[in-house]
């Protein structure tokens, strides 16, 4: 069997289950409502991707096409466009951006030069020249973690950087002392806490920062230390339930024994 015949008989499903008869489920969702099920998904495939899971991609990557697809059936069905608008806008788009190979474009083959072309059609041949702020571009909507790190690279290629690491180490130093200033400026069961809060927002941007110029992509570094600490809890976990222990603070000291055996393994 074809592409084209899967990808007919994918939609055709789709068009059934947003039909009369029908999935209750299905045909009540909207792209508001199913929006959060497209950045689950993409994080999924993600983490597939990541843990070199090669048959947990295959799955995961044909979820994010549901869901996308879904969306595409759901604005169809209210009339605002259809599979093939998204289709004909996808492919010329495609071919528009990349004239050094459907066009006359002679360019450097290298990948930064593909890049600045591709950036360049998109802000003079079709009109996404920035307005206001060379910081346009990166939405609100971007995870906050990665919306730093491309905040932070935008102001460098304008030349708003340190020089080298060490700025950057020494800027992540102040912010941290000024967090133990507003913590300390808070009243003792106080709700008042806008000021560490903003503190400890300069104390992660300079993070992420730090970790900018030391060449480490900030988010997938936190990803990591995310998978050590499951694993070492749940090892931590399996240690103190074979003992007939409970996890509480009053059995802290052997909970920190396996944590730390599970540190040197792990």
């Amino acid at each position: 069997m074809t592409e084209a015949y899967y990808f007919e008989l994918f939609w055709q499903t789709m068009r059934t289950l947003r039909g009369p008869y029908g999935c209750p489920w299905d045909r009540e969702q909207t792209s508001d409502s199913i929006k959060g099920n497209l950045v689950e998904e993409a994080y999924e495939c993600y983490d597939s991707i990541c843990r070199s899971d090669a048959n947990g991609f295959l799955e995961e990557i044909g979820d994010v096409f549901l869901v996308a697809l879904l969306m595409v059936c759901i604005e169809e069905d209210n009339g605002s466009f259809t599979l093939a608008d998204v289709l004909r806008l996808a492919h010329e788009k495609l071919v528009r951006r990349h004239p050094h190979v459907f066009g006359d474009s002679v360019i450097e083959a290298t990948p930064a030069a593909v890049k600045q072309q591709w950036d360049d059609i998109k802000a003079n041949l079709e009109g996404r020249k920035r307005e206001k702020s060379i910081l346009d571009g990166v939405p609100d909507a971007v995870p906050p973690l990665e919306r730093a790190e491309r905040l932070q690279k935008k102001a460098a290629k304008a030349g708003f950087d340190w020089s080298d690491v060490s700025g950057a180490r020494e800027k992540l130093d102040e912010e941290i002392a000024e967090f133990d200033a507003a913590l300390d400026d808070v009243a003792p069961n106080s709700d008042d806490t806008a000021s560490v809060e903003r503190e400890i927002g300069d104390v992660l941007f300079s993070v992420v920062n730090l970790a900018r110029k030391s060449g480490i992509d900030a988010g997938h570094a936190l990803r990591l230390a995310n998978r050590r600490f499951n694993d070492r809890f749940r090892y931590m976990e399996i240690r103190m339930k074979e003992r007939g222990d409970a996890l509480s603070t009053e059995n802290l000291d052997a909970m920190e024994r396996f944590w730390q055996d599970a540190k040197r393994s792990r």
